[in-house]
């Protein structure tokens, strides 16, 4: 009796794990009624018509896909090595299923000939600049042709750039001369400022007689305080060269 029930029991276990689904909070099911679209259910536990409607689980979470090293030529022509990464997540299943064959593949498809795209537009000095406004115009970019898969791209980066041994060179040079160009400008601005100090300091001489001595005596003062030497001064009349001359 009991191996005649063995292919019913099979059939009845088939039929119930093909009726009964049990979604997680994070995923849809998109159902079709004998091919046709019927509708999109879960989470939790659901219900099929076994052999009449069929289903495809979507995920709602957040993907992060890496955009594979591209080769990329700049406005400038420089030849460079970019990569990247990009954030996006199911936003309609019905779409996500429907409207494209493997949504995964093709929105990795076109973030790469994005990526390209968008940083040939650019030269060399605004790629590395300008990384915030590139990110925001990929992710723009994106996230308008992947709406009518249902598809929401919330985030691109630029993770990556790799140069030229020849531009690494280049660069290091460039910036070192820059670094000594605004040395060679704050020592002048320096040299300038006390210039200016100096001739300020000279007509407040020139007005006050005895400030000089005072200074000059205040000078005699300093020298003489070295340690380990004897200093001889042999005091002259601050104007005496002034007066020998005449």
């Amino acid at each position: 009796m009991f191996p005649v029930l063995v292919p019913f029991i099979i059939i009845f276990v088939v039929l119930l794990f093909n009726t009964f689904k049990i979604l997680n909070e994070y995923e849809r099911a998109v159902v079709f009624f004998l091919g046709r679209f019927s509708s999109v259910r879960g989470p939790g536990l659901i219900i099929l018509i076994p052999g009449i409607e069929k289903m495809r689980r979507v995920d709602l979470r957040t993907v992060t896909m890496d955009i594979p090293s591209q080769d990329i030529i700049t406005r400038d022509n420089v030849t460079l090595k970019v990569n990247g990464v990009v954030y996006f997540r199911v936003e309609n299943p019905e779409k996500s299923i429907i409207a494209v064959e493997d949504f995964l593949q093709a929105t990795g498809q076109i973030s790469q000939t994005t990526l390209r795209s968008v940083i040939g537009q650019f030269e060399l000095d605004e790629i590395l600049s300008m990384r915030d406004k590139i990110n925001h115009k990929l992710q723009t970019i994106l996230d308008d042709q992947t709406e009518p898969w249902g598809i929401k791209v919330s985030a691109v980066e630029v993770k990556a750039i790799d140069l030229p041994i020849e531009m690494q060179r280049a660069m290091a040079k460039q910036a070192e001369a820059e670094r000594d160009k605004r040395a060679k400008i704050i020592s002048a601005q320096g040299e300038m400022e006390a210039a200016v100090k100096l001739a300020e300091a000279a007509k407040i001489l020139d007005t006050q007689k005895n400030s000089i001595v005072l200074r000059y005596l205040d000078t005699m003062k300093e020298i003489s305080t070295g340690e380990g030497r004897s200093t001889t001064f042999f005091p002259l009349p601050i104007d005496f060269l002034t007066k020998l001359v005449k």
